[in-house]
């Protein structure tokens, strides 16, 4: 039983030997794991590039860029004229249709001329005989005057003839009166167009009896609109006479016209407090129709500038800032604004920026500054070198959104 102890005492010293082993291994592996884990100084003091997408990218370019109230309304022909029948009777005839041209004086439709043809005849001849009588008075009264101054007649016949004469002479006014009164009746039963123009709409047909004052055409001259809008009064101070207007029309997309401010109104709405501005717009080639409805500005004020959308700059802070990326970096730039066009939602950049200069947008713009900058190529490009750092010196490179 001695022997049998002794055999198992060596089993602990050589546990307790392996265990040094072990530990001292340990010791110098956590030595070794340190040092291999002990960071780079340089690593550490640069942080890692972030990747932004090109719709968080714009650029600043040299553009014209103008400051002015937005307005909208309809458009309606500088000219138009509605005729109205003048006679009463019967439509005999119609000869115009809508969208016809016509001259002025074209002859539209006729009314029935009963009776007023008879009384023009009948004026004419009261006007014949009225003359004839006049002239015959005239003449008496030159004898008597030549046959007084002989001492042939006394003066009282002289006198009788000047009578008879003025007498004839009003009776020729009267009769030549009552026959452009009968011929004014009965070319009112023609209407006619009042200048050039297009028949804009016909309002009679053959057969229909119109009493005096019945609308029958409306004939408008198409070579010049006029745009009739309203806009706040407290804008008023930005529109003057001479203005120009830039608009669109619907029914016209892609297009935009240009006119000119003619008229304000000098009293706003009493309810809505609105000013009605007229705008005259020539229609050359006659593009434009009237009735259709256009939305645009009054141009205030217009130049060309550095410009930036109004989404590039921040302006929580007291001074407006722009996020700007220059040598792959990230930098925040303090900048003066000027024009700010509301229709385009862009701003006019007076200092702090250059052209060409690459600004970010959106959640882009809480970036630190000095952070690396990438920014990723559009989705619809070749993926190879979709990734690259924003350049220092040719930021035009960069993306621009899309």
């Amino acid at each position: 039983m001695t022997s049998s102890i002794r055999a198992i005492l060596p089993r602990p010293r050589r546990t307790a030997a392996l265990g040094t082993v072990l530990l001292a291994a340990a010791g110098l592996g956590a030595c070794g794991g340190a040092g291999a884990a002990k960071p780079d100084s340089a690593s550490a003091a640069t942080p890692a590039a972030i990747t932004v997408g090109p719709e968080n990218v714009t650029v600043v370019t040299q553009d014209s860029i103008q400051s002015g109230p937005a307005i909208s309304g309809s458009l309606q022909p500088e000219r138009q004229a509605t005729i109205r029948a003048e006679a009463t009777g019967t439509v005999t005839a119609t000869l115009a249709e809508a969208g016809q041209r016509v001259a002025a004086g074209a002859v539209l439709a006729r009314v029935e001329t009963t009776g007023l043809t008879d009384a023009v005849l009948s004026a004419r001849t009261a006007v014949s005989s009225a003359r004839l009588a006049y002239e015959t008075a005239q003449r008496n009264a030159e004898r008597n005057e030549r046959l007084l101054a002989a001492g042939a007649i006394a003066e009282r016949d002289v006198e009788a003839a000047r009578t008879q004469a003025s007498a004839a002479a009003s009776q020729l006014a009267t009769a030549q009166a009552q026959l452009a009164n009968a011929q004014r009746q009965l070319s009112n039963t023609t209407a006619r167009a009042p200048f050039s123009g297009v028949v804009g709409l016909r309002s009679v047909s053959t057969g229909d009896v119109v009493n005096v004052g019945a609308a029958m055409y409306t004939v408008v001259d198409p070579s010049s609109m006029q745009l009739e809008a309203s806009l706040p009064a407290d804008e008023l101070s930005q529109v003057r006479v001479g203005a120009p207007v830039r608009f669109t029309v619907n029914g016209y997309p892609g297009r935009t016209f240009a006119g000119k401010v003619t008229r304000v109104a000098p009293i706003a709405d009493p309810v809505t407090k609105q000013v009605r501005i007229i705008a005259a717009l020539p229609n050359s080639g006659n593009a434009l129709v009237g009735g259709l409805f256009a939305e645009g500005r009054v141009s205030s004020e217009a130049r060309s500038a550095l410009v930036v959308p109004a989404a590039a700059i921040d302006q929580r802070g007291t001074t407006p800032v722009v996020v700007r990326v220059r040598g792959g970096k990230v930098e925040h730039v303090n900048v003066e604004l000027g024009l700010r066009d509301e229709a385009t939602e862009r701003v006019e950049i007076r200092t702090g920026a250059q052209a060409g200069d690459t600004l970010l947008l959106g959640q882009a713009q809480a970036i630190s500054a000095g952070t690396p900058i990438r920014v990723s190529a559009p989705s619809d490009q070749p993926t190879r070198g979709a990734s690259t750092t924003a350049p220092a010196t040719a930021p035009a490179t960069v993306p621009a959104p899309r």
